[in-house]
């Protein structure tokens, strides 16, 4: 009896073992992704700290809009990571000023795939792989890069879509200042049911509004 209560005892040790260093290494994955996203980033000052604030924004959003914990963690990884597939595309074109060519917009039109191939190959990314991919779909279907629309476009996706613009139309960038936050409300109340998802839209405008930008 006694060695039998040893036997599972050990077996118990080894289990939390085994969790523990799945979750360090799943971390030091997490981390070490994330790093290589705000590497990229470090090279152009108008886009540094950009996907740290997409993913503050997503998790916000995610939690408002009472998705279950599990898939707010999603939501919040896409978001650090939604970009993480520009490293596969010329630096001449991510930081070209004038507007780009239609070749060079073919290839900046890569990186939600490229992206998602990354994070792909781990399996506790599956579900942030799929909404990385889809990050640039849009309500009404002229996303890319697979054209879905609307209730075919995963949440969390949608979720990204929504703090993606709001950020990007509130920083500065080569080819425009940064809008106030008024103008950046209005744009994506203009959007709200034509290329983003309404319901995460008022969700946004709502934490904005009660909490600016924080």
């Amino acid at each position: 009896m006694v060695t039998r209560v040893a036997a599972e005892l050990q077996s118990l040790r080894y289990a939390e073992d085994v969790k523990r260093l799945y979750h360090q290494l799943r971390r030091s994955i997490c981390q070490s992704l994330l790093g290589l996203a705000n590497a990229l980033e470090a090279k152009d000052p108008y886009t540094r700290g950009h996907s740290e604030r997409v993913g503050a924004w997503s998790r916000r959003l995610g939690v408002i809009l009472g998705i279950a914990s599990d898939e707010v963690e999603t939501v919040t990884q896409a978001g650090l990571l939604h970009d993480i597939g520009k490293i596969g595309v010329p630096e001449a074109v991510l930081r070209k000023r004038a507007g780009l060519e239609p070749e060079e917009w073919a290839l900046m039109r890569q990186h939600p795939m490229i992206g998602a191939q990354i994070v792909a190959p781990f399996e506790f990314f599956a579900g942030a792989a799929l909404v990385i991919r889809h990050h640039h779909e849009r309500w009404d279907g002229t996303g890319y890069p697979d054209g879905l629309a609307a209730a075919a476009i995963p949440f969390g996706a949608r979720i990204v879509a929504v703090a993606d613009v709001f950020d990007a139309l509130t920083s500065d960038r080569p080819y425009r200042a940064a809008l106030s936050r008024d103008a950046a409300l209005a744009y994506l109340a203009a959007e709200a049911g034509h290329t983003l998802d309404a319901d995460v839209v008022a969700a946004l405008l709502g934490l904005v509004r009660v909490d600016g930008f924080a």
